[in-house]
């Protein structure tokens, strides 16, 4: 897998399906406006920029899923590895590296606490998206994975505020 600066942090952007939308609509605009004028044919070209960005635009948002699944490999090896040496082992930058770990917590695949002197994560649980239990609903934040401490009492998560 080729990898590339910022590509997880900057990759995937709405605004160039937009982009891409203006050009596929004015490639068929000119096709379809009058085909018996020879510059017809120019709708072809935008047209196939259009299908280009769209197509490197699915790439970016497939590319990310592996970037996340590379991590997490990282961790499952090591439990108790820091987010500087998966960047180092993984040659991805620590700025993507940071963006996934937080990824993979908010979507709640990555459980743990990250020690704030040595930066190594703790108590590290990977789970998959349908593996929950509601034994671990009860426990955790389900939109951030913060552990909840008083489970009765409750109502919000203390570190998103979102709802219990």
């Amino acid at each position: 897998m080729h990898y590339e600066r910022n590509e997880y942090h900057e990759g995937f952007s709405i605004c160039a399906l937009i982009i891409a939308a203006i050009f596929l609509w004015w490639g068929f605009n000119i096709i379809l406006d009058d085909i018996t004028n020879w510059w017809w044919f120019f709708g072809f070209f935008w047209i196939i920029i259009g299908l280009s960005i769209i197509s490197s635009q699915i790439y970016k948002l497939t590319n990310r899923s592996k970037l996340r699944n590379i991590v997490k490999q990282e961790f499952e090896q090591n439990p108790n590895i820091s987010i500087e040496m998966i960047a180092n082992n993984t040659d991805i930058t620590l700025k993507d590296a940071r963006a996934i770990v937080l990824d993979l917590k908010a979507r709640g695949e990555l459980r743990g606490k990250s020690s704030t002197k040595t930066g190594q994560v703790k108590d590290v649980e990977i789970t998959t998206p349908n593996q929950e239990s509601s034994e671990e609903k009860g426990k955790y934040c389900a939109n951030c994975g913060t552990p909840v401490k008083r489970e009765g009492e409750a109502v919000y998560c203390a570190y998103c505020g979102a709802k219990i």
